[in-house]
């Protein structure tokens, strides 16, 4: 991708505390250096605590709540993971409704590792082909999706990968696919 592809596109990333961080700064960096802006989103105002696995990471400023976005702010979404992030943000209404909105508006989504859990409880994953970490392989097919184990799966504007070692194709896809911009087969 070229250092402009994305210039004048803003892009949300979705997250509350206990993100995986490497997949909030690795997307975050592409983003910016693709001439977007990257806009950290969550329904906390402060700032959010990134992991290293189990370990504590460093924090991050929010900088919209999601009670104050809207999907038609912006031409993208990024779901990092981590375990207890996506935990918390399916239990948000407000959240769940930001991130289906991306579906109803044809808007490109990528999600990483546990992310798609919001993606489930958003019910947008019906006769989707998806990965994920392994331990949401069940949720997702009881969802309705079409699990596989790749690296990177994209299925109409929606880019899943298992883990912080897919990053790298991760983050090209998900380029690709904000840059193509809305898919009519990205729906709710």
């Amino acid at each position: 991708m070229s250092m402009d592809t994305l210039t004048g596109k803003r892009i949300a990333i979705l997250v509350t505390d206990g993100f995986e961080q490497v997949e909030l700064t690795e997307p975050m960096k592409a983003i910016k250096d693709a001439g977007a802006e990257a806009v950290i989103v969550s329904p906390k105002s402060d700032d959010v605590q990134g992991m290293h696995h189990n370990d504590p990471g460093d924090k991050f400023p929010v900088d919209l709540e999601v009670e104050h976005a809207s999907a038609e702010n912006f031409d993208g979404l990024v779901l990092p993971g981590g375990v207890a992030n996506p935990d918390t943000l399916r239990m948000n209404e407000t959240v769940v409704d930001f991130v289906r909105d991306f579906f109803k508006q044809h808007k490109p989504v990528a999600a990483i590792c546990h992310g798609p859990w919001t993606l489930i409880e958003a019910g947008v994953v019906e006769g989707r082909h998806v990965t994920s970490w392994p331990s949401l392989k069940t949720d997702l097919k009881n969802a309705g999706a079409h699990w596989t184990d790749e690296e990177c799966v994209c299925d109409e504007g929606l880019v899943t990968s298992r883990n912080p070692d897919d990053l790298p194709a991760f983050c090209d896809k998900m380029l690709e696919e904000f840059a193509e911009g809305k898919h009519a087969e990205q729906t709710a």
